[in-house]
Parts: C-alpha cells; structure tokens; sequence
C-alpha cells in the first residue's frame, strides 16, 4: 500500500525540510501554443477575498529567488524538484500562492496550522506523454493513489471531475487536487478554506489549461 507522507504532513502543518539553498536554472518558455504555466496558475478573481498573493508568485525561478531569504531549505527541496522535473521533460513551471496571513508564505504551500491559504503549481512539459508520466510518478512529491487503492478522502480519476488522471484528497483543512490535462500538470492545495472555493480554484485553473 501506497503512504501519503507529504499529504500527511499538510495536514499537520506542513513543516518544511532543513536544507541549504541551492541555484537553479530557469525554466524554458512554454510553446506559443499552449497557455504559459503562470497564465494558469490561480488567479487573484480565482481564490476567495481576504488572500493575497504572496511575493515571488509566478515563474519557478523567480519564486525560488524569492523563498531563497525566507525558507532557503524550502528553497533548496524545490531546486531538487525542478532538476528532475527537468530530466522528465517539462518546460515551463509557476508557483502563485495566496495568504491570509503574509507570515504563510514562507512556509510550503503557504500552509500552515490556522491560516487560509490558497495554492497553485503548475507544470508545462513537452507532450501530453511526459505530462502523463510526470503526473503519475507525482509531482513535488504528491503521488497519486493507486488504481484500486483509494484511502479514505482521496479520489482518482473521473470521479474526481477532472479527467482520468487526477485525484484528489479532502480532509479539514487541506483540500487538494492534482490533475494531467493536455501538457499540464497542475496541482491546487487550500488550506482552511470550504468546498466551494475548492471547487472553484480547481474549475479556474482547469479551465486554462490548453
């Protein structure tokens, strides 16, 4: 049976690893034809009022430069990240995060015990192949259930509403959902938000990924 570490540590506060930073390159830009991975990324109309976005949101590289003052260890875990994310093929990449409480914003995800927070990252690769592969190794850790093998608040596929490769997990306070569609994988993490905003994070980013 599959462990769910990085899920469980979300709902525990997502404590983050104690590391030293590292460089990392940055990501290519996505082809013309396909949506940007930031143009897909949450949006301020995309997340409830009372978030803001965090600094440093958008572009991989310019969210790592960013975190590099405020959480270095973070910083360094997402280098590794994009590396092999790299070697599978992806192209372009965006973190954009929302906080309550600009404090979150240094923490993984921006989440943390109390605050709402709102999450997004998105991976552009270059076909659908890649992206499909990527997404079922997992992506920055978060690896889908297995087909068969679904804990109590997860959910794979079409039952999830978005697509055959997705899942997702709902458990107070983390709602989060991780899809492949077209060359994208994208995954949507709130924190101490309802089902609603849920659903709608996840419809927004959806809805642009081309």
């Amino acid at each position: 049976m599959r462990r769910y570490p990085l899920v469980v540590a979300l709902v525990i506060l997502l404590a983050a690893c104690q590391l030293a930073s590292a460089p990392v390159s940055a990501p290519i830009a996505s082809p013309t034809s396909h949506t940007s991975a930031t143009a897909a990324a949450l949006q301020p109309a995309d997340v409830p009022a009372g978030l803001a976005s965090c600094p440093g949101s958008g572009p991989l590289a310019t969210y790592l430069a960013d975190i590099k003052t405020s959480n270095p260890t973070l910083a360094q875990k997402l280098a590794a990240q994009w590396a092999a994310l790299n070697k599978a093929g992806s192209q372009d990449a965006a973190i954009v995060l929302y906080a309550a409480d600009p404090s979150s914003c240094a923490a993984e995800l921006a989440a943390t015990g109390n605050g709402k927070s709102a999450a997004s990252v998105v991976v552009a690769f270059h076909d659908e192949g890649e992206a499909d592969r990527a997404w079922e190794a997992g992506i920055l850790g978060f690896v889908p259930p297995a087909p068969g093998e679904v804990p109590p608040g997860m959910a794979r596929g079409k039952a999830t509403g978005l697509g055959d490769s997705s899942w997702t997990y709902r458990n107070a306070p983390v709602l989060l959902a991780c899809w492949r569609k077209s060359v994208f994988v994208a995954l949507v993490v709130l924190t101490n938000l309802d089902d609603t905003a849920f659903m709608a994070a996840t419809g927004a980013v959806d809805a642009r990924l081309n």
